[in-house]
């Protein structure tokens, strides 16, 4: 049976026309929040941080976490483990993770009018007409920067992405659920021999991306008939050697039997492939208003492969605390505006999980004191010997690992 992918503008009656047309085909539907539940399953990354993929806003952490990369592989292979079940309605960004090559696909475009959409979301959502523009842009923007990172294409409502573009301020969702039912009944939408073979090859690739991000490798997969071919976007200065890993990671995988390597077109790029380590601290957070200091001791932290982002002033800490899920932060206490004993004390009562060490050249007795009994990990003085904030980051970065296992 024919698959059904549905990509749609907000505010375009996709809920109405998705439901009325699961009622008429008796298919199963397919949202982004069951794609998104599988590849948790898949992976050890929790689920509202596999949901941040969608969005135009990547966390200031992620080229040391690689963490929306690793999501859209584990969703690429929940949406390729399920395709093989059939007689399925995709519905949202993940349809669009769905490879042109499977061509009983009928892949279809929600959008309206903006000012039918404008509309709409200032009834449903009790908002003035400036912030539902507001609202849909902000959402237009996350479908821009998803269709641009899956199929290279600025534009998302581009009609040469899909089989049909409805446009649903023109049509009822009755008459537009019955131009569907005409099309399913095509012959150039059943099944094929060739189309089967590959949702079998995008498996495949999608199982063999999904093991490469658990190793810490972001880099692009294809496969056909067992033959697999991994691109490399970024520039390594020993590119030998990781072809040889990614060749003999690749190949322990069932159903491979070659793999091949090159470089793609983002390789020549001024960008530095960086392979993941998963067990060095990879999301510290900078606090500090001595700029100079901060930033060099980001590139001292870095030159260690541990990942770090910096806050000049407490109150904008508080909103990378809210925003990124930092999981250590090294703090100073004399600050500008909010003072470091009152971040980590905010910090303590929203987010308890982080690590905070406190790193400061005038903190006296009275405050090492407050400071621990407030929760910190550490108390350290200014000037500090980088090997031992070194060693005291990976005693706060094993404190939260162990934590996590027995969670899990």
């Amino acid at each position: 049976m024919p698959v059904i992918g549905i990509f749609s503008g907000t505010f375009c009656n996709q809920e109405m026309f998705v439901q009325e047309l699961q009622k008429r085909t008796e298919y199963e539907v397919v949202a982004d929040s069951d794609i998104v539940k599988k590849a948790c399953d898949l992976c050890s990354i929790a689920e509202n941080k596999i949901e941040r993929a969608f969005s135009a806003k990547t966390s200031v952490f992620n080229n040391f976490t690689h963490e929306k990369e690793r999501s859209i592989a584990h969703m690429k292979l929940a949406v390729a483990q399920t395709l093989k079940e059939g007689k399925l309605i995709f519905s949202g960004f993940s349809s669009l993770l769905i490879p042109k090559k499977i061509t009983h696909v009928l892949r279809i475009c929600l959008i309206a009018d903006l000012n039918f959409r404008k509309e709409t979301a200032a009834q449903q959502m009790q908002l003035s007409r400036k912030d539902a523009a507001a609202l849909i842009r902000k959402q237009d923007e996350d479908r821009a920067l998803w269709v641009q990172t899956q199929l290279e294409t600025a534009d998302p409502w581009d009609a040469a992405l899909y089989d049909m573009v409805i446009p649903m301020d023109k049509v009822n969702v009755e008459k537009a659920v019955s131009s569907i039912q005409d099309h399913l009944n095509s012959n150039l939408l059943q099944p094929s021999e060739e189309s089967r073979k590959a949702v079998e090859n995008f498996l495949l690739a999608a199982s063999v991306g999904a093991v490469l991000t658990r190793e810490g490798h972001n880099v692009d997969v294809d496969a056909v008939d067992g033959a697999v071919t991994i691109t490399i976007n970024k520039h390594v200065l020993m590119l030998s050697r990781l072809e040889e890993e990614l060749r003999t990671i690749a190949a322990r995988i069932p159903g491979v039997s070659s793999v091949d390597t090159k470089v793609g077109k983002g390789y020549h790029q001024a960008d530095i492939y960086r392979k993941v380590d998963f067990q060095a601290p990879s999301k510290v957070l900078l606090v500090d208003d001595e700029r100079e200091f901060v930033q060099t001791l980001s590139e001292r932290l870095l030159m260690r492969d541990m990942g770090s982002a910096v806050a000049y002033d407490g109150e904008s800490a508080l909103k990378l605390v809210k925003d990124d899920e930092p999981e250590v932060m090294i703090l100073d206490l004399k600050m500008p505006g909010i003072d470091g004993i009152e971040v980590l004390r905010r910090v303590k009562m929203t987010s308890p999980e982080i690590e905070v060490i406190i790193l400061t050249g005038h903190g006296s007795e009275a405050d090492r004191k407050v400071c621990m009994e407030l929760g910190a990990f550490a108390y350290l003085q200014k000037p500090v010997d980088i090997g031992v904030l070194t060693k005291t980051l990976n005693e706060a970065n094993e404190k939260i690992r162990k934590k996590e296992k027995r969670q899990g």
